[in-house]
């Protein structure tokens, strides 16, 4: 008995990720180019291009903030496209795919520590 897997009655497999993926990635691409304005805006508008200028725009609270929630967008943006390219591309073997998202996850663990670190030490 041949099964049909072609039209409406074709079984569907799959993450699923498609609409959710693609609409994380506007949202975050959003989020990081309304930062990149602000942060030109305030680094244009102070008129004093020094290290001293530049420390005081990250030196309040609310820019450290900001400025952590878009490395956390650029961390989400930065794992949905790799974790796509690797179900894309590296399909012949599902242990290698793995180990690749899991070095992906915990690389970007680790750049969020760091970045955290670098912010709050300003």
């Amino acid at each position: 008995m041949t099964t049909n897997n072609v039209g409406a009655k074709r079984l569907v497999v799959g993450a699923n990720y498609g609409l959710r993926d693609w609409l994380a990635q506007r949202v975050t691409a959003i989020v990081m180019a309304t930062y990149t304005v602000i942060l030109l805006v305030l680094f244009l508008s102070a008129g004093n291009f020094s290290y001293e200028a530049w420390a005081g725009i990250f030196a309040r609270q609310w820019f450290k903030l900001a400025t952590f929630t878009v490395i956390v967008a650029l961390l989400y943006h930065a794992w949905v496209g790799m974790r796509d390219i690797w179900m894309d591309y590296v399909t012949h073997s599902v242990i290698l795919r793995l180990f690749f998202q899991v070095a992906t996850i915990l690389w970007l663990i680790a750049c969020a520590g760091y970045a955290a670190q670098i912010l709050w030490r300003v």
